[in-house]
């Protein structure tokens, strides 16, 4: 029996409490005051100037639950984490590591402005990273500072208009693109203004990962309308085919109305 995982900011707290190092790491960044303004500025912008989403710690835990998932299942069926793989770190936790902080990271640079937010994001990170890993890793760590290019690389990758490059910057970008239930898709759209982007946003009811037909990874996405496709095909599919992993992740959208269920697979 396949068992599948509801997206949502539960998901992360099985992921830290099964790694010590990943737990470490959640309450060094989760209590930085650093981290937690450029969180709430992240907001300020976006939701309170801009009308749009979420883009602040619950979007952030959320997605680096889906991606720590999405890593974890694509692990388990044989795929090597590029960062073992290149030799930027030491052990699978480590490569955790770099998908936990890259999704924490991700979306700071809204802080600044929405116009170029992964690039500005990675810029402001590398003094953050450079203060908060020694502490989590120890300041003489051999891969200190490559574990630091990696999890820059995982916040600029989530750009539409950037490949992510390795398999830990892939699910962190196909995790931005799950967060996407009751009306936390991520396609922005102005609250209050009723068009296909609030509508197509509201009719998702849930996302589940669990184990694909022909493939490791199904993105399942429920919803109540088919309006709900405006979503998948914006932002989640094209978030899938800008990364290196989208042969192994399979995506299938549930309409489900009056009684009814319509289900199609979607290949990326």
């Amino acid at each position: 029996m396949t068992v599948s995982s509801k997206v949502g900011p539960d998901l992360l707290e099985k992921h830290v409490r099964s790694s010590r190092l990943l737990h470490t790491a959640y309450n060094v960044f989760t209590r930085d005051r650093e981290v937690q303004e450029l969180w709430k500025m992240s907001n300020v912008n976006a939701v309170s100037r801009l009308l749009y989403n979420d883009h602040g710690p619950v979007h952030a835990k959320i997605v680096a639950g889906s991606a720590l998932e999405i890593f974890d299942m694509l692990v388990s069926r044989g795929v090597e984490p590029s960062t073992l793989a290149d030799k930027t770190a030491g052990s699978i936790e480590e490569a955790k590591l770099v998908v936990m902080l890259g999704a924490f990271l991700h979306d700071i640079g809204n802080s600044v402005h929405r116009i170029y937010h992964e690039y500005v994001g990675a810029l402001l990170s590398i003094d953050i990273l450079n203060r908060l890993l020694p502490e989590i890793l120890g300041g003489n760590h051999p891969y200190l500072y490559t574990i630091r290019q990696e999890i820059l690389h995982t916040i600029y990758a989530t750009s539409m208009d950037a490949e992510a490059l390795t398999v830990e910057a892939g699910v962190v970008k196909i995790g931005d693109g799950t967060d996407m239930a009751e009306g936390r898709a991520r396609y922005p759209y102005k609250r209050g203004k009723s068009d296909i982007h609030a509508l197509s946003a509201l009719s998702i009811k849930k996302v589940q990962l669990g184990q694909g037909v022909a493939r490791p990874v199904k993105i399942s996405v429920f919803m109540d309308d088919r309006a709900g496709f405006f979503q998948v095909e914006k932002i989640l599919l094209p978030k899938i085919n800008g990364t290196r992993i989208s042969k192994y992740v399979e995506v299938e959208a549930i309409v489900q109305r009056n009684g009814r269920e319509e289900k199609v697979r979607i290949t990326p």
